[in-house]
């Protein structure tokens, strides 16, 4: 008689010491006990917003999320986090119904088992003991059936744009919140970044100047987005404004940039906020301060209640959506060998401003 084999599931796991060096490793599915949910992931993004994870992985212990020992590998492997949709295979808890589909913060594996707590109409939040002091805002799962912001017509843009585009919605938030730092201007770097011109989109129009510092070869291409008052190469900093109050917000990590934009700003430089780097320099420690969207969420949270703040970011999420589908090419994948060549591509800065990785995972 044949034995059937045991179903399997698999994990991409990078060298915490070197992230260009990947693995995939295979291992059986785990069995589930009293409160946990195994969920299948479906379809996910890679952008630079991964490899920010992996960069600053140790400082903002986003290695911690989805530990590599269960899943066979040591501590010298890390799972950068990754989003996209993932359906619910396989339950033991009341309410959250195998075939579902949720939206998430999922590692780069096949499976991932949670253990729901909170459970209600938009979703879930995952109690595992090792998650309990993680930012809460990465512990969310939110079902597609009662998520404001979820069109089923528009799952890329979503897997691509919804947690790069939240933080620059927080960003801009905090920026108008704060009354721009008294700022006449602000400098973006990695100009061409979805993080950038998500909130650049949001910003324009609304006060001070926006310049975007890019490369010469995403200058037309961020120039042609219209969220930019100005485009400017990285080696023409010194046609900013000196006389100018200006804030700088770092998204691409390069210290000879901040060293310009400073050198060249002085005492007009206001403020200078490490936001989300492209760079693998983590070079965040040297920025006047560094921004973490849940801080922020929290805050309006608090202000707006949760409804109250879904319900503004569903709102400027249907106005981008429309602008960002004009501005991305999709490229889809299958399995881990794309999600291991979409890394790389990202990693290494060879996938051009327009192209958005998508990975379907089966």
């Amino acid at each position: 008689m044949t034995q059937t084999p045991a179903p399997t599931a698999w994990t991409l796991a990078v060298d915490r010491a070197d992230l260009s060096r990947v693995t995939v490793a295979a291992h059986p599915l785990p069995d589930l006990v009293d409160g946990e949910v195994l969920l299948r992931v479906d379809r996910v993004g890679v952008t630079a917003n991964n490899i920010t994870y992996a960069v600053l992985g140790e400082s903002f212990r986003y290695w911690e999320f989805f530990p590599p020992q269960p899943r066979g590998l040591d501590a010298a492997w890390g799972l950068p986090p990754v989003w996209g949709f993932a359906e619910v295979q396989a339950s033991t808890v009341p309410g959250v119904t195998p075939g579902r589909r949720l939206y998430g913060y999922l590692p780069p594996a096949s499976h991932l088992v949670v253990r729901p707590d909170r459970v209600d109409a938009q979703g879930f939040r995952d109690a595992s003991a090792h998650r309990a002091e993680l930012p809460s805002p990465y512990n969310a799962y939110r079902l597609t059936t009662g998520d404001q912001a979820y069109d089923a017509a528009q799952e890329d843009l979503l897997i691509l744009f919804r947690p790069l585009f939240f933080t620059s919605f927080m960003l801009a938030d905090q920026l108008e919140d704060s009354g721009y730092h008294g700022a006449e201007a602000l400098v973006v770097s990695s100009a061409s970044s979805k993080t950038a011109y998500a909130a650049a989109f949001e910003l324009h129009g609304k006060g001070p100047r926006l310049v975007g510092l890019t490369s010469p070869g995403n200058v037309a291409f961020t120039a042609d987005l219209g969220c930019y008052d100005e485009v400017l190469t990285y080696d023409r900093v010194h046609d900013l404004d000196p006389d100018r109050p200006t804030v700088y917000l770092d998204l691409s990590g390069r210290p000879e940039v901040r060293e310009a934009v400073r050198a060249r700003l002085g005492p007009r430089l206001v403020h200078d906020l490490a936001v989300g780097l492209t760079s693998q320099t983590p070079n965040a420690q040297s920025a006047s301060a560094v921004f973490f969207a849940p801080v922020q969420m929290r805050k309006r949270t608090q202000d707006w209640g949760r409804d109250g703040l879904d319900a503004r970011f569903a709102d400027a999420w249907r106005r981008f959506s429309v602008a960002a589908r004009d501005w991305v090419d999709v490229t889809v994948g299958t399995g881990p060998d794309a999600l291991r060549a979409a890394w790389l591509d990202v990693l290494g800065g060879r996938a051009p401003a327009r192209t958005g990785h998508v990975v379907a995972m089966r």
